[in-house]
């Protein structure tokens, strides 16, 4: 390091910034703490990125060696064998009716507390659904189980299962609407209404539009969640080893979590590689969401700009 002189006489030492004059030298007792906390960061990262790849290696490295395209095409033929073609297609469809379902009503709940509701009435509401996010999952499906297929006598079956999943994601849903359309700037709907646009024209075109990324956040959130939820659905879809009929109710579903949860116990070599091709699934099946939820979102960026 070297000096440069003032023009007053002193001498001012040039610090890592480069060659400036002006930059006094760092002191190491503040470089230390710098080092320190970016050391704290890494190792932060660290402990999240750390379980995250032992626990997805794990499953590839004992899933891959003993995996067969036949398990995407064959329905489970017993206790622990056969393949998961059933419980693939139960997976997709609850998935698909809790994107229907509770994508529509979180988002419609989303967009009257951030665009209509005030004062204690938001308040009221906000709170609601925050109790509705420490709920256990396994309370919702027995409760689910108490009230749709034993009280109404629906039984097992899809809808019931589509319903407890909804209640389960709706929070996640509507805090991402909710918080999207809050982050609109004010600006966009003050041009609106100077321009004369009537006020829903100017929400569904304007508005909604800049924040879809932030919704279809939450909605990946909230199908990464009911796509791994084992407790609501052992209390309402139950299991079945045929595939899905298309029957909301009176029909067992089979779905991928039962089959990494049971036959993992199973205590036979091909029970476990079930399991095993199961978690796999699940995996990819997660990863694929992920993608097109990224693509879309991209898409839905570059289209509000």
């Amino acid at each position: 390091m070297s000096a440069i002189s003032q023009p007053g006489g002193g001498r001012t030492g040039v610090s890592e910034h480069g060659d400036l004059p002006g930059w006094p030298d760092v002191p190491t007792s503040r470089k230390i703490r710098n080092w320190l906390f970016w050391g704290v960061c890494f190792l932060a990262l660290a402990l999240v990125i750390a379980p995250t790849i032992w626990l997805a290696g794990g499953v590839i490295v004992r899933a891959i060696p003993k995996f067969s395209f036949s398990v995407l095409t064959t329905d489970t033929t017993g206790a622990d064998a056969g393949g998961l073609e059933n419980a693939i297609l139960g997976t997709l469809l609850i998935t698909l009716g809790v994107v229907i379902i509770g994508g529509i009503v979180s988002i419609l709940t989303g967009l009257y507390l951030s665009e209509f509701a005030t004062g204690r009435h938001r308040g009221v509401l906000r709170g609601a659904y925050e109790v509705l996010a420490g709920i256990p999952s396994i309370v919702l499906g027995y409760v689910g189980y108490v009230a749709l297929v034993v009280g109404l006598g629906w039984h097992f079956g899809l809808l019931p299962a589509v319903l407890v999943l909804s209640v389960v994601t709706v929070p996640y849903i509507t805090k991402a609407t909710e918080t999207s359309l809050a982050q609109v700037p004010v600006s966009y709907r003050e041009g609106a209404e100077a321009l004369g646009l009537p006020p829903t024209w100017s929400l569904r075109r304007i508005v909604f539009k800049s924040a879809t990324p932030g919704i279809i956040t939450g909605l990946l959130v909230a199908i990464a969640i009911s796509v791994g939820e084992t407790a609501p659905l052992l209390y309402t879809a139950g299991w079945s080893e045929q595939n899905p009929t298309g029957a909301l109710t009176n029909h067992p579903v089979g779905f991928l979590t039962y089959a990494i949860f049971t036959f993992w116990d199973s205590g036979t070599s091909s029970g476990l590689v079930l399991s095993y091709d199961a978690a796999l699934i699940l995996l990819v099946f997660v990863l694929l969401i992920i993608v097109a939820g990224r693509a879309v979102i991209a898409v839905a960026r570059r289209n509000s700009e």
